[in-house]
């Protein structure tokens, strides 16, 4: 998601600072500031960015299944070139928590979903991250 995002947009900036507090091993910090965000953001676009990092801090696969699901689900709102490169990464998580909760057949359709979209993600190390993590993902099987 990364690739397109404005670093002086306040929620993005939010954000960053959480992924900063994550690296550093401060995770009360790095959720207070993704919860932060979400409460900041003021459209579809800045409340799906502020979904995915949100995702990643929850207790349980169910909790984090919402927040990926409302990510995708601002997405498809926002639904133009501003989270065209989103959609591997969203579908990729979708995947992941899908994976998790034990649900194959649907960790299977996002894994697909996900290589059909990984095309629009800029190219890079990141795409190559993602596609990696896809192409391992449809080779277990999607599991």
């Amino acid at each position: 998601m990364r690739e397109t995002m404005d670093p002086d947009n306040p929620v993005v900036r939010l954000c960053s600072e959480g992924m900063r507090a994550e690296a550093e091993g401060r995770d009360a910090d790095a959720r207070d500031l993704f919860r932060k965000a979400w409460e900041t953001a003021g459209d579809d676009y800045e409340a799906c960015v502020a979904a995915h990092y949100l995702a990643r801090h929850q207790p349980t696969p169910q909790e984090t299944l919402r927040w990926n699901q409302e990510c995708l689900d601002r997405a498809d709102a926002v639904a133009d070139e501003r989270v065209e490169g989103f959609y591997a990464s969203l579908h990729l998580n979708l995947a992941k928590t899908h994976q998790d909760l034990g649900d194959q057949g649907k960790a299977r359709e996002h894994l697909e979903l996900a290589a059909a979209h990984v095309g629009a993600v800029p190219p890079g190390p990141y795409r190559e991250m993602v596609w990696s993590a896809i192409d391992k993902g449809l080779r277990a099987g999607g599991s």
